[in-house]
């Protein structure tokens, strides 16, 4: 079952795993391999679902399975 995720939520999740002022910079150049080697800000803004994107970047990440 896929639940849905806001935009917020993701930028919540990234703000509290990241920091809020890494977060942002660190979404919009890391490119991740599992979404065609976008940034999480090109995958967003490609129409991507922000709970696509986070398991993405949850992976990338290696975040505790507990944060997925």
């Amino acid at each position: 079952v896929c639940r849905l995720m806001r935009h917020s939520e993701f930028w919540e999740r990234m703000n509290h795993h990241l920091g809020d002022d890494y977060a942002e910079f660190w979404g919009g150049h890391h490119a991740i391999n599992s979404l065609s080697s976008r940034t999480a800000v090109e995958a967003l803004a490609d129409g991507e679902k922000p709970l696509v994107v986070w398991r993405a970047v949850h992976a990338e990440l290696e975040l505790p399975h507990r944060d997925r």
